[in-house]
């Protein structure tokens, strides 16, 4: 028998998806898992496709073409290093391994150099999209070797969602790159679900709807500037009935949100570069309280808030999609300067506009106006930040009235919108020419010596103050 072109470690949801996906496209596909019983499922649920199962180690090897191409879709962390330990003696120079899970960028960089010691190519690579990304095509982020990429090129861009002609995948930078990129991606898809939600707050608190309306006010955003798949899902969400009580389903859900750790790792990293992300922060310490929920439900009985408050005018909808819409925008604003900051740090030299595109398709948050990124980014590739590009200047001008009356109205009501407000501070102390710094530094030189710069004249003070 010919041998396989790729094969796939790791068949849970995503690998076992991803495998069939490759397979569709007309690659032949070997597959191992540490549980056979994954194997043989899929192997039976796949009769039609050239996808071979295999139940040791050295079989799966031996059953591809040289030079190898694995596919790693294993649990981030221990597992893949467990899983490079035992292939790596059955490998020779020249073959490739692939991580396609959610790794942390360090221990990418660091397994890449480890394998390119060894002569194996490594690839670290994000894969956006969940479970029907991976079957149907996914956005994908690959880092490592650019000569690592283009073997595998051919299998990323057929197996990726398209926009159009284009291919939603493209090669990102060196060693850990690809997976910064996928983290930070996660980043912005924590900010974005949290001001989704937060939309959704004050228009069941301060205009009392519900569901139905809910539904109808998010499919109406959907065709506008906040066209989106997670605008597009929050829609059809509101349109579900639970089977057990006849009522809608989102409103039985507790309100406790999880987690899988990527969105914190982008605040982590975000104070090693030194390059404020507050909106994502924001959304995943939020995450964190609804987990509170034993405290949450003593302190509501305990902690007061405003009373008696006024129902507001529905004309408040358009006025809450502008505070929407221009707080997204500061989210991706922060999430793209981490990435340029990283750029900077690593020498990746990320191309942002493509980054950009390839978000267009396939990942969660897919959004119309990431053509807008990217054309902003064409543009000018060394835009310091997002918010300067004029469309985007333009609109968090001309929206920034009802953006901050929503802000006041949540706040003065006891709503929690931290990430609304979060976004809105970014933004004001972006634009300040002086913030009251000066300040904490004459603070810092009065308990600390730790001197301070002037305004009127070069070098450095201290002042004996008491």
């Amino acid at each position: 028998m010919k041998k396989a072109q790729i094969g796939v470690i790791g068949l849970a949801v995503m690998g076992r998806n991803l495998a069939l996906n490759i397979a569709d496209h007309g690659f032949s596909v070997s597959v191992y898992n540490r549980s056979s019983t994954k194997t043989n499922d899929l192997i039976k649920s796949a009769e039609d496709k050239d996808i071979r199962g295999y139940f040791t180690l050295e079989e799966f090897v031996e059953s591809l073409e040289k030079p190898r191409k694995i596919i790693l879709m294993v649990k981030a962390g221990e597992a893949v290093d467990a899983t490079i330990n035992q292939l790596v003696p059955l490998l020779t120079e020249g073959d490739l391994i692939m991580d396609g899970g959610n790794s942390f960028y360090q221990d990418t960089i660091r397994r890449s150099k480890e394998l390119e010691s060894k002569g194996i190519y490594y690839l670290g690579t994000g894969i956006s999209g969940g479970e029907e990304g991976a079957r149907f095509g996914p956005a994908i982020m690959p880092g490592g070797k650019e000569e690592a990429y283009k073997m595998m090129e051919p299998v990323l861009t057929a197996i990726s969602a398209k926009v159009g002609t284009d291919a939603c995948c493209t090669y990102i930078g060196e060693d850990g790159a690809g997976h910064f990129v996928k983290m930070v991606h996660n980043g912005i898809e924590y900010a974005d679900m949290q001001l989704i939600s937060e939309a959704y707050s004050i228009m069941k608190t301060l205009l009392g709807m519900e569901a139905k309306q809910l539904h109808e006010v998010f499919a109406e955003w959907n065709k506008g500037e906040l066209n989106s798949y997670l605008i597009d899902i929050t829609a059809d969400i509101f349109t579900r009935i639970d089977n057990d009580t006849g009522k809608y389903l989102v409103d039985m859900i507790l309100d406790t949100a999880g987690q899988k750790g990527t969105g914190a790792w982008t605040g982590q990293i975000s104070l090693e570069l030194g390059v404020p992300v507050p909106t994502i922060t924001a959304a995943v310490y939020e995450r964190f309280i609804s987990g509170m929920k034993e405290e949450r439900v003593k302190a509501s009985k305990l902690l007061k808030g405003p009373m008696n408050l006024d129902n507001k005018s529905k004309e408040l909808v358009e006025s809450i999609r502008r505070a929407l819409y221009a707080s997204k925008i500061c989210a991706y604003a922060q999430g793209f300067s981490l990435m340029r900051a990283a750029s900077e740090k690593y020498s990746w030299n990320l191309k942002f506009a493509d980054i950009a595109k390839i978000f267009r398709g396939g990942c969660i948050i897919r959004a119309q106006f990431l053509n807008l990124i990217s054309e902003a980014y064409d543009k000018e590739p060394s835009l310091p930040n997002l918010m300067l590009a004029d469309y985007f200047r333009n609109i968090l001008s001309n929206y920034q009235l009802e953006w901050r009356e929503v802000v006041k109205m949540a706040i003065s009501a006891g709503i929690s919108v931290p990430a609304f407000a979060t976004a809105l501070s970014y933004y004001d102390s972006y634009r300040c020419e002086k913030l009251p710094m000066n300040l904490i530094q004459a603070q810092r030189d009065y308990f600390g010596a730790h001197t301070y710069q002037r305004i009127d004249k070069e070098g450095i003070y201290h002042t004996t103050w008491q």
